[in-house]
């Protein structure tokens, strides 16, 4: 049992951020689907999906995952930036995996959806590990 603690004491981040990106993924791929089922342009589905997923992941993300201080207005406009300016960046790969999965490729849209959030929560860690949520800001 002591084990079992120490290694979720050890991964807590890590697990917190799989809880947390597995809800924003559920939200995504969600909102994507049901848009897509309505017969409507994916693309415009996928920034749709891509904007409340991300608002839903910031507030998990700094609360719950990484723990950051509140700070004032400049710092929490400052990581506030910071997180969409790289979630746009994971954004853009997004737009390709499912233009050339779907378009290209002809794959199945929810497929690709999956194949891609796996794709983007691998760099979204990366970006919010170490250069959006720090301890302390700057």
């Amino acid at each position: 049992m002591n084990n079992l603690v120490t290694l979720f004491e050890k991964y807590k981040q890590v697990i917190a951020y799989l809880f947390w990106g597995g809800a924003t993924t559920v939200i995504n791929i969600g909102i994507f689907e049901i848009w897509n089922m309505q017969g409507l342009n994916y693309q415009v589905g996928n920034v749709l999906a891509w904007f409340v997923s991300v608002l839903v992941a910031y507030i998990s993300n700094k609360l719950w995952v990484f723990k950051t201080p509140l700070g004032n207005f400049n710092e929490a406009l400052k990581e506030s930036s910071s997180f969409f300016f790289y979630r746009s960046l994971t954004l853009l790969m997004d737009i390709v995996i499912t233009w050339i999965g779907i378009s290209i490729l002809g794959w199945n849209s929810l497929i690709v959806k999956i194949i891609d959030n796996v794709i983007v929560i691998l760099a979204n860690y990366f970006f919010s590990k170490w250069y959006i949520f720090k301890k302390t800001i700057h």
